[in-house]
This record gives C-alpha cells, structure tokens and sequence, in this order.
C-alpha cells in the first residue's frame, strides 16, 4: 500500500471544516489528517468533536507543521504569509486559500519554497479563467481586468437603491482595501501580470443575488471573457462555494497521477 499524504489545516471555519472533512471521506485512501489548529481552539476542537478524532487537535502550529507533510491555510490573509513561511521554513507543502495576504511577497515566497524544494500552491478559488490566463502569459498580456459585482451587504452598505462603484484602481491597492472581499484580485496578480498592472472594478449591486466574477484578459494568443455567478457556501455566505470546490480539486491533482488542465 502506498505512503498516505499527512495533511494538516490551520483554520477551522467554514473553509477549513469543509476540507477536512472531505479529506477524511472522500481522499481517505491516499490522504489522511495529521492535525487542526486555530488561533480560537475552540473552533478546532469542535471540528474535531465532527471528525471525531480528539486527538487531531494540535496545539501549536509547529506542531502540526512538524506532523504534516503538506499544510492548507484557511484563515486571514492578515495572517496566511507568516503561516506559509513556517510552513516552508519547516520544509512543508502549502496549499493557500487566503491569498490576499501574499499579494506583495509571493515572488519572495517563491523563493523561498526553491530554496526549501517545497511546493506553495494556489487554488483557482471564486473565478473561472486562471487556465486561459496562466497559457496566455506565454504569449503577451495587453491587459487583464477584474469586474467583481456584489450585493451591498458583502461591503456592510445598507439603503442603496441603485449600483454603486466602491473601488476602481489596480489589484495591489483593491486587496488592500477589501482584504476579504477580493483573493480573486490576488490569484490573477500572480498568475499574470502582477498587482499592479491588473486592474479591478468593485460594485455594489441592490440587484446582485450572487457574488459574480467577470474576468477579462486581451493577449496576443486571443480575448478571453470569463463570468462567474458564485452560490454562497452553505455554512458561510461570506465565503463562495466554489472556493471550496477549487481546494478540493486542487488537492485532487496533487494525489492523483492523471493532472487535467493548464
């Protein structure tokens, strides 16, 4: 029988929970949890009460580094770049799902995984596109631009009768300014043409249902135009089901010998 891959995940929300307990049910035969850990035990403990495994409660984060082979960060992109280094610095895997923390210092984090012979991977999240992207960068970019439409309550706004532009500007600033609102900004920074060439649109929207992504990308290999409607993940509206979704798949590619896709 093969070697399982010892995954360990620090944040336990809604992210972090859906992960780990696909990782137990369905990756179960090449894949197994090493440890949680969140800054509030409680939540790693309830998870853990789920799972029902106590043991899996780590109590620090060197700990779990030290116990796992490859780490997913479902926490804040305040904290995601200091997770990502120890994790790299313990000579770890890390798969990243808070990337608006990493938007400025991924080429340092890069670095930093050639000089461990490590891995930092990077799901595709809320957006379709990243495929098309990532193969025309072997080209030339003209210009990629990100519309994101939202309704009011994601930007805490209330009594807005009509559409409304929060931001316009580029990637770098936009992640600043939404840190939860926009990782999609991020992701396409690093899979093109940096944060501060890649330009993003904010809007509030009384008549959005649905968080929706509109991707656009002018190369010399052809125009792509990407929309996505996200449904909210049914344990966190704040939080798109497909970003989930897209961890998942990415942990697929990682274990199976088949890799589909750009």
């Amino acid at each position: 029988m093969s070697k399982k891959l010892k995954i360990g995940i620090v944040g336990c929300g809604a992210i972090g929970s859906s992960l780990a307990k696909i990782i137990q049910k369905d990756f179960k035969a090449k894949a197994e949890l090493a440890g949680l850990f969140d800054i509030d035990k409680s939540k790693s403990l309830r998870l853990s009460a789920i799972l029902k495994n106590r043991a899996l409660v780590a109590s620090n984060l060197v700990n779990l580094i030290r116990n796992s082979e490859l780490i997913i960060e479902a926490t804040h992109a305040n904290s995601s770049l200091s997770i990502a280094q120890k994790a790299l610095g313990g000579k770890r895997d890390i798969m990243i799902m808070s990337v608006g923390g990493i938007i400025d210092k991924y080429k340092k984090l890069s670095d930093l995984a050639k000089r461990k012979r490590r891995k930092v991977y990077i799901p595709s999240g809320a957006i379709c596109g990243l495929d098309g992207l990532k193969a025309a960068a072997g080209a030339k970019i003209e210009r990629v631009r990100l519309t994101t439409i939202k309704p009011p309550s994601g930007f805490g706004l209330k009594g807005l009768k009509c559409e409304k532009i929060i931001f316009k500007g580029n990637a770098a600033d936009a992640v600043k300014f939404f840190p939860q609102n926009i990782n999609v900004a991020s992701t396409l920074s690093i899979a093109g043409i940096g944060p501060e060439k890649t330009e993003v649109c904010i809007i509030a929207s009384p008549k959005a249902r649905r968080n929706i992504h509109n991707v656009e990308i002018l190369s010399s290999a052809g125009r792509i135009h990407a929309i996505t409607e996200n449904v909210p993940h049914p344990d966190n509206p704040k939080t798109s089901y497909l970003a989930v979704l897209s961890a998942i798949a990415t942990l697929r590619q990682i274990l199976e010998p088949v890799k589909v896709g750009t």
